[in-house]
């Protein structure tokens, strides 16, 4: 397996130069830019301004401003030679400085990254601490009112995505029932509270709506698999031998059929490690969570590209990792898989 880890560790690399070279190009030749924006806001201003417009004054920049403005954002340089650069100030964990807030961008990320570790460690835990179980109760009792009553809902939700979930459930449990509040990490009297069981609550009671909106998609996923591929190997034929030979039927199912039901589960374990980093973008808009994902769209929307290639070089490298962790999940449920051999 170590021979195996390496091979696929050194093949790492090129994929991420790849992810991040495209990332990097698609930045610099999509229409719009800092430059652009800053550009596109003066106009706004120089428009609103009545002595201005009066006076017939022109508020857009010379070209020689432009030009210094594109050289110092390094927006001058040529694609290779700019990508050169970011990848060695990348080399020492330097993610440069954001063009719209002027702070580094590691620090914006570090800022809000507990706020997405929290969310994505729950949507973790809870997604596969519920569906496992649940999907093995429903593959024991297939047929029965339970297992076609959640069925039902679980295909609900997965038909349903989670920003429109999330859109309903502001409009009826914090809009016209006030149970939750609109949206945000915590109250706005947070730090006024004292115990850790008061910031707790205020948290928690944040996190219920937005948590419904993370797990209803991979809640659904991970159940139904689980429930399919529990249902395949009960049916098989080295099940009902066990069976035939005297063994308890539970037992069987303990001891053979749910460990190569948890290989596909396995297979997904890995690319769930970008839940600890980005979230959803549309769910943490809606709910106002000033976590990555929120950071990302801002971003996205304000063309503040080295937030933008910060966010992308570690989720490319989470999901990178995530895949090698994935196969190794595999390799201890199946022992089947021999690497190397």
């Amino acid at each position: 397996m170590l021979s195996y880890f390496l091979r696929r560790l050194a093949l790492v690399v090129p994929t991420f130069l790849g992810i991040t070279i495209l990332i990097f190009a698609i930045t610099r030749f999509v229409p719009g830019g800092p430059v652009e924006r800053m550009l596109a806001n003066m106009q706004a201003q120089g428009d609103g301004a009545a002595a201005m417009t009066s006076a017939g004054g022109n508020s857009a920049l010379s070209e020689d401003q432009i030009a210094e403005l594109n050289a110092f954002y390094g927006l001058d340089k040529p694609v290779i030679e700019a990508y050169t650069e970011w990848l060695g100030k990348l080399m020492v964990l330097d993610f440069g400085e954001s063009t719209r807030y002027y702070e580094p961008v590691t620090d914006m990320i570090a800022e809000r990254l507990p706020v997405s570790l929290f969310y994505g460690g729950m949507t973790f835990f809870i997604s596969y601490f519920i569906s496992i179980p649940l999907g093995y109760y429903k593959a024991l009792k297939h047929g029965s009112v339970f297992d076609s009553g959640s069925s039902i809902l679980i295909f609900i939700g997965y038909a349903l995505p989670g920003y429109v979930v999330g859109v309903l459930l502001i409009t009826l449990f914090s809009y016209h029932l006030e149970w939750f509040p609109m949206g945000g990490f915590a109250g706005d009297d947070y730090d006024d509270y004292e115990t850790f069981v008061e910031r707790a609550t205020d948290v928690m009671w944040h996190a219920v709506l937005p948590l419904i909106c993370y797990l209803i998609g991979d809640f659904a996923t991970l159940t139904m698999t689980m429930k399919n591929n529990l249902m395949e190997n009960l049916s098989s034929d080295y099940i009902r031998t066990a069976i035939a030979k005297g063994l308890p039927f539970k037992k069987a199912v303990r001891k053979h059929a749910l460990r190569n039901s948890l290989i596909p589960i396995a297979s997904h374990f890995g690319n769930s490690l970008l839940f600890f980093m980005t979230g959803s973008f549309l769910i943490e808009v809606i709910f106002n969570i000033d976590g990555i994902g929120l950071l990302g769209y801002e971003s996205i929307i304000e063309r503040d590209y080295p937030v933008v290639m910060g966010i992308v070089a570690i989720n490319a490298a989470m999901l990178l990792m995530g895949n090698i962790i994935s196969d190794i999940c595999v390799a201890l449920v199946d022992p089947r898989v021999k690497f190397g051999a």
